[in-house]
């Protein structure tokens, strides 16, 4: 273990971690690409059930009002 030992510059550290920053950058788009989609899906099943289970309820509950003259 006779290794030189070599300094670490600012340089050194500013490149790893734009490298890090990327990397995780990259990741974060993808899953948010993903995401968005998943979430708009998840909004129309939900339209269209509300939509189905409020045309069902109107029509079950039906109240005829019959109005008589004496």
């Amino acid at each position: 273990m006779a290794q030189a030992q070599q300094r670490v510059t600012r340089d050194d550290l500013e490149a790893k971690f734009k490298a890090v920053q990327g990397d995780v950058q990259n990741k974060v788009e993808d899953r948010k690409q993903t995401l968005l989609v998943g979430v708009v899906a998840g909004g129309v099943i939900l339209l269209i059930a509300f939509f189905l289970l409020g045309r069902r309820s109107g029509k079950s509950k039906n109240t005829f009002v019959e109005i008589r003259r004496v």
